[in-house]
This record gives structure tokens, C-alpha cells and sequence, in this order.
């Protein structure tokens, strides 16, 4: 049996034979099932093959389409996010510069409240002094010494956040060894402009409390003034003295103008330059009237008004008071003003006359020298003689009168309100 032939249930299976023809030459080729197996299985691979490529394009695309899809999408997100930033960052460095707007303001309102309180006290010293020279108790008129200008100063290098935390002492935060430190965009408790304004607050009511101070102090001592002048007049007029007091009868018209109320503080200043002028006007009149004792130490042997008279043995009108004195006894003026008499006298031997103004004058007689002549002008305490016993004397004495338009009065009223005096005169 021929290589060539199969059998199939015993029987030969036909071959299958592919004649070519071309012209006048034939061809023809056995196919054999190998080869039939071999072609079937080759147009498989082929086709498996476009189907895999064509699988791979088209999955390509989809990939390639979800994937830039995707970074679309990301692209879009990360630029939403980034402007969402910028608008956080813009808020921020608003507030940033809104907070340094207030800041500054506040700190310029505080400066102008803390020069005003150093000119009010640059006003108030000559008036303190004055008040200390005219025995009123003056307490210490505080002062502010903080310098909120600093603030300010570093305000305008670093700017924004840095200048309102070193105003509200950042410095403190850090020797704990913590910052405050936050995202721009993340949420604070406290702000900082709500930290500003607690602080503000704080050195603003402390401001005025010393402004406060002030005045309260101002008004003490205008009251202290007022009432050692008040006692001082009221002295003076028990013996007799007619103080002037200011008048506007002068006054004759002119257009009406609203009296200027001023501020607080200079109405104050006012009152208190009022009442010092007053207790300085009232101690000036006080110094230039008899109220100091002629011959301090020595003590009075005949007093003012009827009594016998040493020469006569009969009731006679004594004028004055006598101090016992020894020849050469320091004689002083009781007071303030102008010598009118200086020299012999008739029975007041060598006599020294002082005129006091407001009608008041003086008489010192006996004297064994004067030290004093006409027309000078003397103060209360200074030596103008010496006691003796010239004119009509029996012993070395001090004859002292006080006379009002002439007339002569007791100077025991004189003496005693001296002695109430000496506490508001010094």
C-alpha cells in the first residue's frame, strides 16, 4: 500500500490536488492534511493577532483618554486649590494691613494722649512750685513714662503682624520657649486686632487714670489754697482790715461774647493760678500789717487803754502796750512799710513811725537809737532801733502803738491774730 494513500474504515481517502494552469503549463499540488492544519492554524495566529493589535489601540485610547481625563481633573483641583489659597492669602494680608491701620491709629491717639499729659505737667511746675513756696501740700503729680512710640518705630520697619506682636509683647511668648504660630488661612481664638484693643485698652485707662490723678491733685491743692487764704482773710478782718476785692464796675459795655469754657484741665490750672494769686495776696497783706510781736521774748508790763498815770498819780489814757526791755534791746517792725517818722518825738523821745497802708500805722517810742530813717522801706522782723527810756519815761521800756486813720487801738487784737498767723504765713 502506497505512502500516499489513507484509509478510513478500510477504505482509501481521496487526496485533495490543486492544479495551477498557466498557459500551456499545468501544475498541481497535493494538499496534504498537515498542510491544511498548518494553513488553518497560521490564518488563526493572523487573526488572533488583528484582533489583539485592534484590541490594543482601541484599550489605548481609552487609557490614554482616562489618564489625561484624569490630570484634567487634578490640574483643575490643584488650580482651585491655589486660588482658594491666594484668596485666603489676600484676606490675610488684608486684615494683616487693616490690623496695622488700627494699631497705628491707636498708637498715634495714645502719643497724643501721653503729650498732652506731659504738657499739662510742663504747665503744671511752675504752679507747683508756687504751691510749695506758699506751704500748700503739693503731692507728686504723676507722670506717664511709657513710650508707646516704640511700638510705632518698629510698626514702620517690620509692618503687619510683627509690629502688633511686639506691641502686645511677643517677647514674653518666647522666653516660655512657644510662639504663636498659625497658617495664614487657619482660624485664630483671639485675633489680633482683638488683642490690640485689649491692650490699647489697658494702657488708654491707665493713661487716664493719671490724668485723672492730676486733676484730683489740682483740685487738692486749689482747695488747700483757697482755705489758708479763706483763713487768712477772715483773720484779717476780725482786726478790722477791709480786704479790696476785684470789680468790674469799670466796666462799660462792648459786644456780648459767650465766656470761654476752655477744657477741664485748663479751667483747673485757671483755679488753681486763681486761688494761689488769692493765698499770695492775702500773705503779702498779712506781712505788711502789724501782726508780729515788736520785741519777741519780752513780756508786756502795761497794757493798752485807762490806767495811772506814772507822773500825774491820776487816770490817764495809756495808747499803746509797754514790753519790758533793757537800754539796747533789739527793737523790730511788726510788720511791712514805709518809715514816716524817725527821730524825737515830744514825750515819745526818739520814736521810729511805720505806715502800713489799708490806714494802719505803728509807733516804737523811748528808743535809745534808731536805725532807721524817713522814706525807707522796711519788712516785718527787721531791726529799726534800740530800746531805752527818752521822752516821758520812767525806765528802759518799748512803748509800741497801733493806730487806724490815727486812732489808737489795742494791739493785742494785732498780737493774738499774729500767733494764728504764724501757721499760715510760713
Amino acid at each position: 500500500m502506497s505512502k500516499a494513500e489513507n484509509r478510513v474504515f478500510g477504505k482509501r481517502r481521496q487526496q485533495h490536488i490543486i492544479i495551477l494552469a498557466s498557459g500551456e503549463k499545468v501544475r498541481h499540488m497535493t494538499i496534504r492534511p498537515w498542510m491544511a492544519a498548518l494553513g488553518a492554524s497560521f490564518i488563526g495566529v493572523v487573526a488572533i493577532g488583528y484582533l489583539a493589535a485592534t484590541s490594543y489601540l482601541v484599550l489605548r485610547d481609552n487609557l490614554i483618554g482616562a489618564t489625561m481625563a484624569r490630570q484634567a481633573r487634578m490640574q483643575h483641583e490643584y488650580e482651585d486649590r491655589i486660588a482658594a489659597l491666594r484668596a485666603q492669602v489676600d484676606r490675610v494680608t488684608s486684615r494683616q494691613l487693616l490690623d496695622q491701620q488700627l494699631v497705628e491709629d491707636k498708637v498715634e491717639k495714645l502719643l497724643a494722649q501721653q503729650m498732652a499729659l506731659t504738657t499739662r505737667h510742663g504747665k503744671l511746675d511752675s504752679l507747683l512750685d508756687r504751691a510749695t513756696e506758699s506751704g500748700v501740700i503739693a503731692p507728686t503729680i504723676p507722670v506717664p513714662t511709657d513710650n508707646p512710640a516704640k511700638a510705632a518705630d518698629h510698626a514702620s520697619v517690620s509692618g503687619g503682624l510683627g509690629a502688633i506682636d511686639a506691641l502686645l509683647g511677643k517677647t514674653a511668648s518666647k522666653a516660655t520657649g512657644k510662639e504663636n504660630r498659625a497658617l495664614g488661612y487657619a482660624p485664630l481664638r483671639e485675633t489680633t486686632a482683638d488683642r490690640a484693643d485689649r491692650v490699647f485698652s489697658k494702657v488708654t485707662l491707665s493713661l487716664k487714670n493719671i490724668e485723672r490723678q492730676q486733676m484730683d491733685r489740682i483740685q487738692k491743692l486749689t482747695i488747700g489754697a483757697s482755705e489758708t487764704a479763706s483763713a487768712i482773710e477772715n483773720i484779717l478782718q476780725r482786726t478790722g482790715i477791709d480786704i479790696p476785692t476785684e470789680d468790674s464796675a469799670d466796666a462799660m459795655g462792648g459786644p456780648y461774647l459767650a465766656p470761654s469754657l476752655g477744657s477741664n484741665f485748663e479751667t483747673s490750672l485757671d483755679n488753681l493760678d486763681t486761688a494761689l494769686n488769692r493765698l499770695d495776696s492775702m500773705r503779702q497783706t498779712a506781712r505788711r500789717l502789724p501782726y508780729s510781736n515788736p520785741a519777741p521774748g519780752k513780756p508786756i508790763t502795761s497794757r493798752f487803754g485807762n490806767r495811772i498815770d506814772p507822773f500825774l498819780g491820776r487816770l490817764a489814757m495809756h495808747a499803746g502796750i509797754d514790753f519790758r526791755a533793757v537800754t539796747g534791746g533789739e527793737v523790730r517792725s511788726s510788720g511791712g512799710g514805709t518809715v514816716t517818722t524817725a527821730g524825737p518825738s515830744g514825750g515819745y523821745g526818739n520814736m521810729v513811725e511805720i505806715d502800713h497802708g489799708f490806714g494802719i500805722s505803728t509807733r516804737y517810742g523811748h528808743l535809745s537809737r534808731i536805725l532807721v530813717k524817713e522814706g525807707q522801706t522796711v519788712t516785718s522782723g527787721d531791726l529799726i532801733g534800740l530800746a531805752g527810756s527818752t521822752g516821758r519815761s520812767t525806765g528802759p521800756h518799748l512803748h509800741y502803738e497801733i493806730r487806724r486813720n490815727g486812732d489808737a487801738i489795742d494791739p493785742m487784737h494785732f498780737l493774738n491774730a499774729g500767733m494764728k498767723l504764724d501757721t499760715l504765713l510760713d
